[in-house]
């Protein structure tokens, strides 16, 4: 056992005296001043690099960021182009039923008798008693059903035996006049 003990302590001791030797010649060769000025310059390379990394990361980020928001925009159909064609719409809907309101009162006025035909169409006596019989009789219509809405409430008031707002019975059914009545 101790001729194997032997051969690996005179390994480790050479080798042991040649790093001491290497490490002295190097000492002396060594100038501090050329280890540092190589020292500065490859922090000062290191450095570029580290700044030309941020830079191309600070643009490939920002590339990256336009489009995302452009397929945002794509999908949910908010982009400029898609903007002004909603606006485009919007005023052309608003423009068609303005002019719509416009004819619808202008068809009005002309049927009331209000505005005259001036377009050389000469309207009769019986177009006009025409026209003058259909607003007449919208009128009776409308008249109808508001007195259909007031005998409604007061049928309403009667069958409930409500009194009238100064303390008095109200009148029989019999005696209140009915729609159609004329009275």
């Amino acid at each position: 056992m101790k001729g194997k003990v032997a051969p690996m302590s005179v390994m480790k001791r050479v080798s042991m005296i040649f790093r001491a030797k290497a490490n002295r010649a190097l000492d002396r060769m060594e100038d501090p001043r050329e280890t540092l000025d190589y020292s500065y310059q490859r922090q000062l390379e290191m450095l570029t690099q580290v700044r030309r990394m941020q830079k191309e990361t600070i643009k490939a980020t920002y590339t990256a960021a336009e489009a995302q928001s452009r397929i945002g925009e794509a999908v949910s159909g908010i982009s400029e182009e898609m903007g002004d064609v909603g606006m485009a719409v919007q005023r052309a809907q608003d423009k068609t039923a303005q002019m719509q309101a416009r004819a619808g009162a202008i068809d009005e006025l002309m049927a009331s008798g209000a505005l005259d035909d001036v377009t050389g169409t000469p309207r009769d006596d019986i177009q006009a008693e025409l026209d003058s019989m259909r607003s007449g009789s919208d009128i009776e219509l409308e008249l109808q059903r508001l007195r259909g809405e007031i005998g409604a409430g007061n049928a309403q008031a009667i069958e409930g035996g409500a009194q009238a707002p100064d303390g008095a019975a109200r009148p029989a059914a019999a005696e209140q006049p009915q729609a159609g009545d004329g009275a």
